[in-house]
Formats: C-alpha cells, structure tokens, sequence
C-alpha cells in the first residue's frame, strides 16, 4: 500500500460508467424543443459542470431571455428526459476494468468513495450495481458549488475521515482536475483529463491505477 494516499475518490461519469450519450440526447432534445443550436462543441463544454450552470452555456445561444423561473423547468425537463434514459443503463455499462480494479483497491486497503457533481449518481451507482459499494458518496445532492470548485472532493475526504493530503481523485474532466488540486489532492487524469497539465498522473486505462497506489 502507498502511504502517502489512504483513499482514492472517483469521479462517476466517464470514469466508472460513461453516461454521456444519454446527457448529449436530453440536451439534444431540449434545445431542439426550444429552437436552440446545440452541438459535439457545445456539449464538450457541459463536461465536468453543475446542469444549471449546462443550461446557462446551452442558453447562450437561445434567442429569446429566460426567467430564474423558467430556467428551473428547463433544466427538470432535461432531466426527465436524462433520467428515463438512465432507465437502459445495467452492470455491463460499467467502463473496462472498473470491477476488477475497485475489487483489488479494497484487497489493499483504500478507502474508496465517489465525488460527481450529478444529482443523479444514486440511481446511476443502483443501476449499475454499485450501490452501497463505496465507502462513501458525495453527488450533486450535497454541494452548492460544482468543479472546479472542490467542495465535492471535500465532502468525500470528510465522509471517509481523510485528509485530503491523502487522497487521490481519479477525473476524465479538466474541472474535475483543477477542483482536486484546489482541494490539496493528488489527480489521476483519465481521458480527456490527461491534457491537463495540472494532474499528477496520466491513466491510459482504469487499471492503470494500480501502478500508482
């Protein structure tokens, strides 16, 4: 076991399960609603962000204003959309090596949690069949602010009884990254990540992990 990490926080979406799709056609289908341009682009920059700060990005291009009101429904909108296609999602949605990996961080004796910014995570983490697995769960529904801001992180290392000097955050989103390091964690970047120069390791796959800790 390293000692210098106790416990390792995952972020959920395109690190544990790959949800993006089904995020891509609930704002696909809202903006298509609403008469909005929407696009790969657009929804890249959605990566790693809260929903309401999402429809602020998605709204830019909207032509018309929008109340604090009306916001709110767009966004419950999207995600009943988001949310009947999380209805599909199953244990085989899990990304490679996933199961296998989390299995051997418990053999060696981490503590593992989940930091996501998703108010969705416990039906994702049920459907997939990892609920109660983790040591703890810090998700959208406990949190104000979003990465990069490293509440989410925070929360996670508070509910394990981890500094966060010994924690290390697995994340495939450059906020998720930024968010770590602001917290006083090590990144693992993942993905996309891995052009964050800020991370201090670089994953080619899940497993890759095991080097490390």
């Amino acid at each position: 076991m390293n000692r210098r990490y106790q416990a390792v926080i995952f972020d959920l979406d395109g690190v544990i399960v790959s949800t993006d799709h089904y995020h891509f056609q609930a704002w696909s289908e809202l903006a298509r609603q609403e008469g909005i341009a929407f696009n790969e682009q657009i929804n890249h920059r959605l990566r790693g962000v809260s929903r309401m700060e999402s429809l602020e990005i998605i709204l830019e291009k909207a032509s018309k204003r929008y109340t604090p009101v009306e916001k709110l429904e767009l966004a419950e909108r999207k995600n009943e959309v988001y949310r009947g296609l999380l209805g599909n999602l199953t244990d085989g949605d899990m990304l490679p090596e996933v199961a296998d990996t989390l299995s051997v961080l418990r053999e060696r004796g981490y503590k593992i949690a989940i930091g996501s910014s998703s108010k969705n995570t416990p039906i994702i983490l049920e459907r997939i069949g990892l609920s109660g697995y983790f040591d703890a769960v810090a998700d959208g529904n406990g949190i104000k602010n979003s990465k990069p801001d490293p509440e989410v992180f925070l929360l996670a290392a508070g509910k394990l009884g981890v500094p966060p000097a010994g924690c290390l955050v697995v994340e495939d989103a450059e906020a998720g990254i930024i968010a770590a390091k602001r917290g006083g964690m090590a990144a693992a970047a993942i993905g996309e990540a891995r052009s964050c120069h800020e991370a201090d390791y670089s994953l080619t796959k899940i497993e890759d992990l095991l080097l490390i800790v």
